[in-house]
């Protein structure tokens, strides 16, 4: 597989980047497009989308570096060469939401409505962003026989890409691109109700991305580490709690209160 979309000279653009610049560019159009409902300024949620997609993104790096510090240790430099691949979807989840909620305190919007419009443009992005880890060769899974993928009736082209070196690997970047991709259909129509309240998409996403990303995270070989314990799970289960908590806490308000659609004419 050849992480090279084309090259001019020395100029390269690998198949990474250009997979991080699509989930990017749908994902800014598609919380611009959520937010005209409730009448929010484009240029306000665009320079929160710019900033947030700065920081989530030198999140996901550090994130990644710090717990891959064994990498990095003897060629410090090599932390800038983003490129190549290494960015945590969790740091940036956590630097992303801090940067959103500095932001909407900053400029008094209702931070829990952000984070609820941001899920669906966060879970298509992750979904088209893993794409950019198969042309890496990377965030693949253990050893299986390529009659085992053509079991699952895998396009040829995913089954020999998963050929790395002689030896077939689980395509883990696939089925979370795919869980990310149904969870995005869920939430399409989670949207459909005019009655979801403030928070139950954040919660819907929070839950589903970690029930995925744990079981999947259970077959891959690169995982980030803490001590014996994959660190993505750790977060994952973390993340799940919390989200069975925002649930609860939804599930006893009063049905027409701290609603979603509140003052919008669907």
């Amino acid at each position: 597989m050849n992480p090279i979309m084309f090259s001019l000279g020395s100029f390269e653009i690998k198949w990474y980047s250009f997979f991080l610049l699509i989930a990017v560019f749908l994902g800014i159009t598609l919380l611009i497009l959520e937010s005209k409902k409730f009448n929010y300024s484009k240029d306000l949620i665009f320079n929160m989308a710019f900033w947030t997609i700065i920081f989530a993104f030198l999140g996901a790096r550090i994130y990644y570096v710090i717990f891959n510090w064994s990498v990095y240790a003897n060629d410090p430099l090599s932390i800038f060469k983003v490129w190549e691949g290494g960015l945590a979807i969790h740091g940036g989840l956590i630097c992303g939401i801090i940067t959103i909620y500095l932001y909407t305190k900053k400029h008094h919007l209702n931070f829990i409505k952000i984070i609820d419009m941001a899920t669906l443009p966060v879970i298509i992005g992750q979904a088209i962003g893993r794409w950019g880890n198969f042309f890496n060769m990377e965030a693949h899974g253990k050893m299986v026989s390529k009659a085992f993928l053509q079991k699952l009736h895998l396009p040829n082209f995913i089954i020999e890409g998963m050929n790395i070196n002689g030896t077939y690997y689980h395509p883990t970047f696939f089925y979370e691109s795919l869980w990310c991709l149904l969870g995005a259909l869920i939430i399409i129509l989670i949207r459909k109700n005019p009655k979801i309240k403030n928070g139950f998409q954040t919660a819907f996403y929070l839950m589903w991305y970690s029930i995925g990303r744990f079981f999947i995270e259970s077959l891959r070989t690169d995982s980030l580490m803490l001590s014996s314990f994959k660190v993505a799970q750790i977060i994952s289960v973390i993340l799940f709690i919390i989200a069975i908590g925002i649930f609860i806490y939804l599930a006893k308000q009063n049905k027409n209160e701290n609603l979603y659609y509140e003052g919008v004419k669907k």
